[in-house]
């Protein structure tokens, strides 16, 4: 009957420490890498279902690029140029944190630009960021509608 309860004791404690204490790493390893702006989305604050104004990159500006590493550093790259001839534009960095319980990032860039946001997708393939400070009432509702930018590998 001891060795019953011991090992019924050893499991319980096998089976909680198991647990995935670590869900921050697993998701900052999703992140990790370069994306591309593929949308940027302004959703009705009143239901946020209803599309306002969605803008898709064209030209030199489909090759921006923005980068996150797990070591919390995230770099944005814009092009511009005429054409195929894009070149780098501008390239800022910084750093950024991250709580996987509310799904909120705030990216700090080096010039102390601050931008608050929330994770609303995140994939191997996609990133869907939904900005959380600075919005406005872009359809005059009186409800502050909501910005998204959808990145894709």
């Amino acid at each position: 009957m001891k060795k019953q309860l011991l090992l019924f004791a050893f499991s319980a404690l096998a089976l909680t420490s198991c647990e995935d204490d670590d869900i921050e790493a697993y998701e900052l390893d999703m992140m990790k890498g370069d994306w591309k702006t593929s949308k940027i989305e302004i959703i009705s604050g009143k239901d946020d279902k209803t599309v306002i104004f969605s803008e898709t990159p064209s030209g030199c500006s489909v090759k921006d690029n923005t980068q996150f590493r797990t070591d919390y550093y995230t770099s944005y790259t814009s092009y511009s140029g005429t054409g195929a001839d894009c070149q780098p534009n501008q390239t800022v960095e910084g750093t950024y944190t991250y709580d996987p319980d509310t799904k909120d990032m705030t990216i700090t860039y080096n010039d102390g630009s601050a931008l608050q946001y929330r994770v609303v997708i995140l994939t191997n393939s996609e990133l869907k960021l939904m900005q959380l400070a600075g919005n406005i009432d872009v359809d005059g509702d009186q409800i502050v509608d909501n910005n998204y930018i959808t990145y894709k590998r």
